[in-house]
């Protein structure tokens, strides 16, 4: 599973929802009624109202889905003048066949008197305005709804190549970090410590978390510092100072989730790059679970002769652990790195947790 969230498949990929289609049509039409409804509140005399409308609606669904389905056509068209000349040809056809059928409909069909027929010549006007009116519509239904679609598509893509680069990332964590671990494993047993067999069982925590636990978008900060725990352990192991590094957690940790081996990076390089002849602690680390935010800091001694920013995440570099951060959490997160009077230190603080 992928560590961001990506919009479901049940959704076409590259079309809106079709209901969302059909709530934006709808709305339109009812728009429209409103507005012959509210001529009919003008003149309420007008003996021909609703028939005129029925004619009317009819007319101007034709004339409104034959705009909106020819429209691609259109588009696809190289030669923009063609189909500009193509798209006025079919107002004006559109407009025609408006003109006859409403002759048709009311001099032969309904037989409405003569005297109600003189202004004839008007009804082509009338026809040709509202044929333009309905293209009008079309078009700008049909723009937005393809602007819609067309966002929805680049928004799906950004998540999935954010959730591919995300994966790439965590991928290059998990392999890293394995095989510094796996190289303690044998150096303890190399000097055949009494310490092996402990350091092994922690080697299976750990790995018992990356293989199940990480594999998810979010875990719970919980599980994280357990895994964080082990890492500590295991190094005490090595090391034979198992008092080197101090872990400290405040706050509240019931419910809190977050990234999968967010913190590791950080806790590696200390151990990594941090001098190893200096009083117990040396290794600070804190962490403080806040309503809103996680704060995490890594504070160590560097050792002498050596560039602490040469590797400062635990080989996979400081900028993927950024890029990592700026996926996970864009705008949410702020992440300090200082180098002072040898003592690096590192502040991660995630808000809105």
């Amino acid at each position: 599973m992928s560590e961001l969230s990506v919009i479901s498949y049940v959704e076409s990929m590259f079309s809106m929802k079709k209901n969302s289609k059909i709530l934006i049509h709808a709305f339109f039409w009812v728009y429209m009624l409103n507005q012959q409804l509210y001529y009919f509140y003008l003149s309420q005399t007008y003996d021909y109202f609703w028939t005129d409308t029925v004619l009317s609606y009819t007319l101007a669904f034709i004339n409104f889905y034959a705009i909106y389905y020819s429209l691609p056509f259109l588009f696809k068209k190289q030669n923009k003048v063609l189909s500009i000349l193509l798209g006025s040809f079919m107002v004006l056809a559109i407009a025609c066949f408006r003109y006859g059928v409403a002759v048709v409909f009311w001099k032969y069909l309904i037989q409405v008197a003569p005297k109600e027929l003189v202004n004839m010549n008007e009804w082509l006007y009338v026809n040709i305005r509202m044929s333009i009116i309905y293209t009008v519509y079309a078009v700008l239904i049909k723009l937005a709804i393809d602007w819609f679609e067309s966002q929805k598509v680049k928004a799906e893509m950004i998540n999935q190549s954010q959730a591919s680069e995300l994966a790439l990332l965590r991928s290059q964590v998990n392999p890293h970090f394995l095989f510094n671990t796996l190289n303690n494993i044998y150096a303890l047993v190399y000097q055949k410590a009494e310490d092996a067999p402990a350091a092994i069982m922690k080697l299976s925590s750990i790995m018992r978390y990356m293989l199940y636990d990480a594999t998810t978008d979010k875990v719970l900060l919980e599980k994280e510092i357990e895994y964080l725990q082990s890492f500590i352990q295991l190094q005490g192991l090595r090391n034979r100072k198992p008092n080197f590094a101090e872990f400290n957690i405040k706050g509240n940790l019931n419910g809190r989730t977050i990234a999968p081996m967010l913190l590791i990076p950080f806790v590696e390089n200390a151990f990594k790059h941090g001098s190893k002849n200096v009083p117990y602690p040396g290794i600070r680390i804190t962490l403080i679970s806040e309503s809103g935010q996680i704060s995490f800091e890594v504070i160590n001694q560097i050792r002498k002769n050596t560039i602490a920013s040469k590797d400062q995440t635990g080989g996979i570099g400081l900028p993927n652990i950024k890029r990592r951060l700026e996926l996970l959490y864009p705008g949410k997160y702020t992440l300090s790195i200082k180098e002072e009077h040898d003592v690096y230190s590192v502040k991660l603080v995630i808000v809105n947790q």
